[in-house]
């Protein structure tokens, strides 16, 4: 088969299945038929709206159908959709917005009075044909500020595909999928709209409950599923009895990615589910390059994330740009092709005139060219000299039993420069000295000088956080 757009591969679809069950969620099932129905009238709507071929579309929904009819209603338009979270602050939005203006908003209004705001998805539909029109543009998510100001990435990649291929070689071609992160987010955003438009049934979870998830697995038979960490300390922590294996038994394979995944909770969950069923790639948003490691490699090399593929070459680096020899630490470049897969708008790219970029992240290559993170290169806290991987620090904290969740930052200090705080969320508040006590046996002077308690969730659905901002609000 050939390449083909999105709207047209959705519309071959509806033709040869129309009652084929394509996106399962909390409303029920939506057929083949009905999607490519809802996204033609959005379509219209869109158009007559005054939106044309390669504008970009906000849209900033929570998870569910209306995610994805608003999606292929933009594609067959012919423009780019903008997945935004729901949760921005609209000083946030309108940051967005003055970056770049989209030529429509659908769902939360926009800040900007000017701009067209669809606030319903399913319209009427009206009569008439839209030409076959495929953005050169795919999609262009905003990012989550995890590692600074939030900015707009710009795939380079057209809205066309080859639906007779499968997308990666970690993601099957045909599968059920369960999407248990937000739609907006752009790991999620990808793998569940790339999926569905080689085969895939989605079945949708409005946001990540781990019990809904086993639920969701077992009664619609889900293949293969992506995790964060988080959502797997979360499914760790069920009953035995309620995450038995024999009832995630039609999961062929689960990806994980999005953030550093502590070695204690990887053997954990790899010990639960099965090595050879467990998947983990280290990419961003730019795709600039990815590696993979599968349960059964990562065995063998506690900690890593993998080895290159799908092209990708690395490189670890001093600060002056110097290639560092294997076990040495420094910053992680990344090389995918002589043409960049994606652009910036509301920021500068790092990529070098050769093609190498960096995510900004410190890690180092072993002999055999397996990547290991430390941390990222503006999060690490130099205490007196002594660089500390706040990651290092969360995972030990995550390791105690009473740990929901934990983020580690810097505080500035006139003796040394930075001490490490970090702030936790327990199942038991009065569990913290216990945790403390633990912390200094396992990292000594590297443990946190200062515990801060949460009693509300530090990352975001999509298991992103942005330190700065936790430090801000434990400050003082």
């Amino acid at each position: 088969m050939t390449t083909r757009s999105f709207s047209a591969i959705l519309a071959d679809r509806a033709r040869s299945g129309p009652d084929e069950p394509i996106v399962v969620d909390a409303e029920g099932v939506l057929t083949a038929g009905e999607l490519d129905a809802a996204a033609s009238a959005l379509a219209h709507e869109l158009v007559g709206r005054g939106v044309r071929l390669d504008d970009t579309v906000a849209v900033s929904l929570p998870n569910g159908r209306d995610m994805v009819i608003a999606c292929f209603g933009i594609w067959r338009a012919g423009a780019t959709p903008q997945p935004l979270s729901p949760e921005l602050t609209a000083a946030e939005r309108a940051e967005l917005e003055g970056i770049a203006p989209p030529a429509a908003a659908i769902g939360i209004r926009p800040s900007s009075a000017g701009i067209p705001w669809v606030s319903e998805v399913r319209v009427d539909p009206r009569p008439g044909a839209l030409p076959d029109l495929a953005a050169s543009c795919w999609k262009a998510p905003a990012t989550s500020g995890s590692t600074g100001r939030p900015k707009i990435v710009r795939a380079a990649a057209p809205a066309t595909l080859d639906p007779s291929r499968p997308v990666a070689e970690f993601l099957p071609r045909v599968a059920t999928q369960i999407v248990a992160g937000p739609l907006w987010h752009s790991a999620v955003f990808t793998y569940a709209f790339r999926g569905l438009l080689t085969g895939h049934r989605l079945v949708v979870l409005d946001r990540f409950d781990p019990e809904a998830w086993i639920a969701a697995v077992e009664t619609h038979r889900a293949t293969w599923g992506l995790l964060v960490p988080a959502m797997m300390a979360r499914l760790l922590r069920l009953p035995p009895e309620v995450r038995a294996v024999k009832r995630v038994e039609t999961i062929e394979s689960v990806l994980h990615m999005g953030a550093p995944c502590a070695p204690a909770l990887k053997r954990a969950f790899l010990d639960w589910l099965g090595p050879e069923r467990v998947d983990e790639v280290y990419a961003g948003s730019e795709s600039n390059g990815l590696t993979r490691i599968t349960g059964v490699e990562w065995l063998e090399r506690p900690g890593s994330v993998g080895r290159p593929i799908g092209g990708t070459r690395v490189r670890v680096r001093d600060d002056r740009g110097v290639d560092l020899p294997a076990g040495r630490e420094g910053l992680v470049w990344m090389r995918r092709g002589d043409a960049a897969a994606y652009s910036y708008v509301g920021a500068t790219s790092r990529r070098d005139g050769d093609g190498w970029d960096t995510l900004g992240d410190v890690g180092h290559l072993d002999a055999d060219g397996y990547l290991f993170l430390h941390d990222r290169a503006d999060d690490v806290i130099n205490r007196g000299g002594d660089k500390i991987a706040p990651a290092t620090v969360e995972a030990v904290l995550e390791a105690h039993p009473a740990v929901v969740e934990a983020v580690a930052f810097g505080v500035s200090d006139e003796e040394f420069g930075q001490v490490v705080h970090a702030a936790v969320r327990l199942t038991d508040a009065t569990a913290l000295p216990l945790v403390a006590a633990d912390a200094r046996a396992h990292l000594g002077r590297r443990a946190p000088d200062v515990l801060h308690l949460s009693t509300t969730p530090l990352r975001n659905d999509a298991g992103k956080v942005r330190r700065s901002a936790v430090a801000e609000r434990f400050r003082g």
